[in-house]
């Protein structure tokens, strides 16, 4: 079991990285579609459909791991990973590309709940720290390998490589966590295959290749080519081969469907799941997720269209606090938040969303800003010294949480991060030369990582066994969706700081007499530009002390540390 677990957190990192490449990969990928770099806000849904599968039914996804076990749900989140990083890789317009993205999200999302749930049903409470550490240490690791990877395939492959690089590790995983789990008498499971749902399958997915590929021979083939001419319109899906791809694909899931095994699943499912709770609470995540990923921050924190989507989502919360009221087994069970530690994670797990982003997105943009001009490979090269710390810390902050109460630990790190981005604040043009940048980046790494670990385990330790894939699930959500409104809210006030700065500066004639953008006027640009990123950090330096105050009160009751010697007699 405890390979297993290991092998989780592989998968669980992997997926991280995922994210980070596709962030190098953007450009090459809207070309692919045919879209301009001009166009970037066109490719938006790129990165919102990511985060609506990963976010929006995490919720859902962690009810279903405490009730079908860990080991389905990992197996169930890689193969829908590889399945999205499939579609992804041969996607040919940018509908499926989306969808493809999407389907990454939905699998990558149930990886982390199920493999914080598995480190809680391995260990006891007081043990949790170091294997907490480690599985957040390897998460952020993913951060730190994504922009490596995905330099290393471009460099020698197209974009497309990096994602069907994707299929075979999801599989791989799948298939080895599977056969492990197999030898597990509490975990096995009838696994003798179904040859029509298979052949279905087949069918599927050769149609789909040819429909993505168009090989030559085929399309300017009299005969075959008419496989490739819609029936109307002008999108593949209508042509034979899409809907050959469409109905094969129906055959596989109503063949598979029709198993005994999976009907059973699927009527537990049914029977014991709040399925209309977890629409309502759905929904209301989906419509904060689109409100602020589809913002524009130099127009405002989100977007008109975000206005009518933040309405949805709060109609729908509406509806999701009345029906928890009303029903007999809702999909946050009543209590299942009733400690301080319990709902206080969740709030801690916000504010250190909100202030990461801010390292995440703006230290790049400063290198790139004052020594480092359009080198967006040497820029995303300084953050590196942030990024390696951070699992070093998330290792440090485990240890310690054996010893040391879980609040004391996330509050000092979160101080330390505060700090850290401070003296951010205070950084120059010049800064980054200086080796006291890389120990204020290093401190800033370590300060998050030291509070991953105690922010988990203070939820794990006060909430019921049978509801931590649940639980769990909500410190992730609240971490990703801190980092939307942390990033969407802190760029709109750094870029009025900015257009303040700006609209300071002296006209272009009256410093530059020669004409053309003289190198002192573009050093008053390049000073507004730091103003903003000043701005940032030093919101993102309040959010940091926020979540350090919160993890200092909230979290200190959480049962988190293993007894000293001293205190195991007084307990006798």
């Amino acid at each position: 079991m405890r390979v297993i677990l290991w092998l989780a957190a592989v998968a669980v990192a992997f997926a991280a990285a995922d994210t980070y490449v596709v962030v190098l990969a953007l450009p090459d990928m809207m070309a692919g579609v045919g879209l301009s770099i001009e166009e970037l806000q066109r490719a938006a849904p790129l990165i919102s459909g990511f985060l609506l599968g990963y976010v929006a039914v995490l919720p859902l996804i962690g009810r279903l791991a405490d009730l079908l076990g860990h080991l389905p749900v990992l197996v169930g989140g890689l193969v829908v990973f590889a399945f999205g990083s499939f579609l992804t890789a041969l996607s040919w317009d940018l509908a499926a590309m989306v969808v493809g993205r999407f389907f990454q999200g939905l699998g990558g999302g149930a990886l982390v709940p199920a493999t914080l749930a598995l480190v809680a049903a391995l260990y006891p409470a007081e043990r949790r720290g170091v294997p907490l550490g480690l599985v957040s240490a390897v998460q952020e690791l993913g951060s730190v390998l994504g922009p490596l990877i995905g330099a290393v395939v471009l460099a020698v492959a197209d974009w497309r490589a990096i994602f069907l690089l994707n299929l075979v590790v999801g599989v791989v995983l799948a298939v080895a966590i599977q056969r492990l789990g197999r030898s597990d008498p509490a975990l096995a499971r009838s696994t003798r295959p179904d040859l029509i749902a298979l052949l279905f399958l087949l069918l599927a997915g050769v149609a789909f290749v040819l429909l993505a590929v168009e090989p030559a021979a085929l399309v300017q083939d009299l005969t075959w080519g008419a496989l490739y001419v819609p029936a109307a319109g002008s999108t593949r899906w209508l042509t034979p081969l899409g809907l050959v791809t469409i109905l094969a694909t129906l055959g596989f899931v109503l063949k598979w469907g029709l198993r005994p095994g999976v009907r059973s699943v699927l009527g537990r499912i049914t029977a014991e799941v709040d399925l209309l709770g977890a629409l309502l609470l759905s929904i209301a995540l989906a419509g904060v997720i689109l409100a602020f990923a589809t913002a524009d921050p130099e127009m405002a924190v989100f977007s008109e269209q975000g206005t009518w989507y933040l309405v949805a989502g709060g109609l729908a919360l509406l509806g999701f606090v009345f029906h928890l009221r009303r029903a007999q087994d809702p999909i946050v069970p009543r209590g299942a938040f009733a400690r301080t530690p319990a709902w206080g994670s969740v709030l801690v797990s916000f504010f250190v969303g909100a202030a990461l982003v801010a390292a995440l997105i703006d230290v790049p943009l400063f290198a790139r800003t004052t020594i480092y001009g359009d080198s967006q490979l040497k820029a995303a090269l300084v953050l590196l010294e942030f990024l390696v710390a951070l699992p070093v810390g998330a290792v440090a902050g485990g240890f310690l949480t054996r010893r040391l109460p879980a609040g004391v630990i996330a509050g000092a790190g979160m101080l330390l991060a505060a700090v850290a981005f401070v003296f951010m604040a205070r950084w120059d043009a010049d800064a980054l030369r200086s080796i006291a940048a890389t120990v204020v980046l290093v401190a800033g790494g370590l300060g998050f990582g030291l509070a991953l670990a105690p922010v988990n385990a203070a939820i794990l330790a006060t909430t019921e066994q049978s509801m931590h894939g649940l639980t769990t699930s909500f410190t992730v959500v609240a971490r990703m969706v801190g980092m939307l409104v942390g990033i969407s809210a802190l760029t709109t006030i750094g870029l009025r700081s900015y257009y303040a700065a700006q609209a300071d500066l002296p006209s272009l004639s009256s410093v530059c007499t020669g004409g053309g953008m003289c190198e002192d006027y573009q050093d008053l640009l390049i000073g507004a530009a730091i103003a903003q990123e000043h701005t940032v950090f030093a919101g993102a330096a309040v959010c940091a002390a926020i979540a350090a105050l919160l993890a200092v009160v909230l979290l200190r009751g959480a049962p988190t540390r293993a007894l000293s010697p001293s205190e195991t007699v007084t307990a006798l």
